[in-house]
């Protein structure tokens, strides 16, 4: 059999919620050695600045140090668009997800935007190869902005993107919408299916969100899957590692 690999990936990264995410990183870390993608924003909802977060940026050179990741995942993480003007919008916005920040913004918007960011990442002497949109939204000025920078991948939930073509690869994902009892219930259930489906896919992604290290019940979950998916064979390497792998 081919190898296959998982790839464990925290998003919205921000010094606020390194509480959530810190007894989850320390079980891993126990582990051995299972590099992780971190998808780090920059000024969670304009409220959490990294560079006024010293210590935080300096957990974040460790782990660069110890071979994790870093990606940019949007600047502020806040959608401040104006307000939608039609129901598809409403929905996408306010329904699906409030944090869709790149999903209405023009190109020079886009490039603002990620210009700052990707200058944060500069500032910081941190590697950076990938940006992930906040809720995986992008607008075709958000595509058009990314053809124009250094970056070599994006994606969404099922696929990775080599940039500047978006040239598809295929990289299922499970995600939780852990907020109340009954979606992490049905969370699972959906989770336990596609792990079984995606059993001899050539890698699975993880994508493990601060709410869920806030319950026991997902918390232990990515913990258990995570080791189940090790055991069975599979190599854990970060996005940008993987992506190089593949022809």
């Amino acid at each position: 059999m081919a190898e296959r690999s998982v790839l464990l990936v925290l998003h919205d990264v921000a010094p606020h919620n390194w509480v959530d995410y810190r007894p989850f990183v320390e079980a891993v870390d126990a582990l051995g050695a299972v590099p992780i993608t971190w998808l780090v924003v920059p000024d969670f909802h304009h409220q959490d600045a990294l560079p006024a977060a010293g210590e935080f940026r300096r957990l974040l050179d460790s782990r660069v140090a110890r071979g994790d990741e870093l990606a940019l995942h949007g600047y502020s993480h806040s959608d401040d668009q104006p307000s939608p003007r039609t129901p598809k919008d409403w929905f996408m916005r306010r329904i699906y997800t409030h944090e869709g920040e790149f999903y209405q913004l023009s190109e020079a918007q886009a490039l603002e935007r990620l210009h700052k960011g990707i200058e944060v990442f500069r500032e910081n002497h941190w590697p950076l190869h990938g940006f992930v949109a906040p809720a995986w939204l992008m607008s075709p000025g958000t595509r058009e902005a990314l053809r124009q920078l250094p970056l070599s991948y994006t994606s969404d939930p099922q696929h990775l993107y080599r940039l500047p073509d978006f040239t598809p690869v295929a990289a299922p994902g499970m995600v939780w919408s852990a907020r109340s009892s009954w979606r992490r219930g049905v969370s699972k259930i959906l989770s336990d299916r596609r792990e079984q489906r995606w059993q001899n896919a050539p890698v699975i992604r993880l994508g493990l969100h601060p709410v869920d290290m806030r319950h026991d019940f997902s918390r232990r979950y990515w913990l258990e899957t995570l080791q189940r998916l090790l055991d069975a064979g599979r190599t854990p390497m970060t996005k940008v590692a993987w992506l190089a792998s593949q022809p």
